[in-house]
């Protein structure tokens, strides 16, 4: 193996910007391959990316916690079948201080935008600190910000006007006292099906105003048993563990979705679905209204045991009334009704397939070409979800067509092994330049189109969903395969599609 000979020796080998999973298992990979050089960068305070800026009442992980954890670092400190927000975030934390990650973390440091330097093979990255900013330069970048960090505030006039508490779900402030205030919620989506459980016995009034109904499943959340936690702390018993929780998440998502026109299983959840809603929703017009008109899948699924049987209450109320604006003192309603309000809660999701928001930055290429452009004007796509033509030396953890749908761990395992392969390559071959060739980004996204039939995305409720599935150009950017493929490809993608240049 030789080390590259720079003529311009970067600020650091790598850079990865954020400290959540995806940039603390790059990291780890890293440091494994024998590539320290890098430096992780992060706008919080603390790691745990979704985990740091999520902290509303409720907040759970929505796969079993076995699944959810690196395959390499399973937790023995799991109290429950699906793990509370804080015990993902201290899992975190246990990740970075375990593997000696913290002194190469730049906390409380937002990257403003990448900037590719043509004549150096570098980039450069404009950094923002306590009011200052600074340039950190470093040969490759690993894009790793994540899509549920950065709150999607709702297109509705006056929601700046009101003038009681306003907070978004993904900035939830703790300083605030709900009990006995009237308070209103936008948005049913998976957020909200954990905050409005958690919030309605301590309101005075509750109004959850509904654009799209929730496909919402029972969810066999229960603590831990004696027997089952002594099981975590043998090989044995978190190998099976992990094997029957993957199988499960497997089953639910990736074979339900993505093979829903193959799959006979997946067209009979909706079936199930409504068993469930006739069972804990006591008035018919409420359920009618909570019931979707779409496909399992179109949108993603809540599981919760209270959300629908919190709808019986007296002090809550379901709006699907379309709203009309937001005033200083409430809600307006299309139909002239205002509902006075003292706290207004927006449960608006995340700006997920936002292309200025993929990634979290501006990311500029050679001859001055941004990567929103780019996929503004070809569509969202990325070589097996990581790389970009055009780009060079820029990788990204969630890429368009990399997640399959399973647990982000799986994503983040698979994504770091391309990611490490290629960079292992190019210090192998003297090669300061790595990018993807155009025809093999033609040939897999070709092949993404070929395959995405199958899925349940193009079946023709999902146009009722209103789901953030879908991108301003009508695609689902999720890859059509399963986990075991996905990790597979990883490690067998042809190595040639990309140019390694010195």
């Amino acid at each position: 193996m030789t080390v590259p000979d720079y003529e311009t020796v970067p600020d650091y080998e790598t850079v990865i910007v954020g400290a959540g999973f995806s940039g603390i298992g790059t990291a780890i990979q890293l440091d494994r391959a024998g590539m320290p050089d890098y430096l992780v960068i992060e706008a919080g305070e603390e790691p745990g990316g979704t985990w740091y800026w999520n902290t509303y009442p409720g907040i759970a992980v929505d796969i079993p916690s076995f699944s959810y954890q690196f395959s390499f670092e399973k937790s023995t400190a799991w109290s429950r079948t699906y793990a509370p927000g804080h015990e993902l975030k201290a899992y975190a934390a246990h990740c970075v201080d375990k593997y000696g990650l913290r002194p190469k973390i730049r906390f409380a440091t937002k990257v403003c935008g990448a900037e590719f330097d043509e004549a150096e093979d570098i980039w450069r990255l404009a950094l923002e600190s306590g009011g200052s900013t600074t340039e950190v330069t470093a040969r490759f970048v690993v894009n790793a910000s994540g899509v549920l960090t950065v709150p999607k505030l709702p297109d509705i006039p006056g929601v700046d006007s009101f003038a009681g508490i306003t907070m978004h779900t993904a900035r939830w402030d703790h300083g605030q006292d709900l009990a006995g205030k009237r308070v209103a919620i936008i948005g049913t989506g998976a957020s909200a099906v954990q905050v409005i459980p958690e919030i309605a016995p301590i309101v005075k009034q509750l109004s959850v105003f509904q654009r799209t109904p929730i496909w919402c499943f029972p969810k066999f959340d229960v603590p831990l048993s004696r027997a089952a936690r002594a099981m975590m702390r043998l090989p044995f018993g978190q190998t099976l563990q992990r094997f029957v929780s993957q199988a499960y998440v497997e089953l639910t998502f990736p074979l339900a979705a993505q093979y829903f026109t193959v799959n006979p299983m997946a067209k009979r959840m909706g079936s199930l679905g409504e068993a469930y809603l006739r069972k804990q929703v006591d008035d018919p017009e409420v359920r009618n209204k909570l019931t979707p008109r779409y496909a399992v899948g179109c949108k993603r699924p809540g599981f919760h045991n209270t959300y629908l049987s919190t709808f019986n209450r007296d002090n809550v109320e379901l709006v699907t009334e379309p709203i009309d604006k937001i005033t200083d003192s409430g809600v307006a309603t299309d139909d002239g009704a205002l509902r006075e309000v003292d706290v207004l809660i927006l449960a608006t999701g995340f700006k997920v397939l936002d292309t200025e928001n993929v990634p979290t930055f501006p990311v500029i290429g050679p001859g001055g070409l941004s990567l929103a452009r780019f996929w503004d004007e070809n569509r969202m796509q990325a070589y097996e979800g990581v790389s970009v033509p055009g780009f060079p030396n820029f990788f990204t953890v969630f890429g368009p067509y990399g997640y399959v749908g399973s647990s982000y761990f799986a994503l983040i395992e698979a994504q770091t092994g391309h990611i490490v392969r290629c960079l292992e390559t190019a210090r192998g071959r003297g090669a300061i330049r790595v990018e993807v060739r155009r025809e093999a980004n033609d040939r897999y996204f070709a092949e993404m189109m070929r395959k995405r039939h199958r899925q349940i995305f193009w079946q023709d409720s999902c146009r009722l969903a209103n789901s953030y599935y879908f991108d301003k150009h009508g695609d689902v950017p999720l890859r059509p395969a399963t986990t075991v493929e996905a990790h597979w490809r990883s490690r067998r993608f042809p190595i040639d599609d990309y140019v390694f240049a010195s």
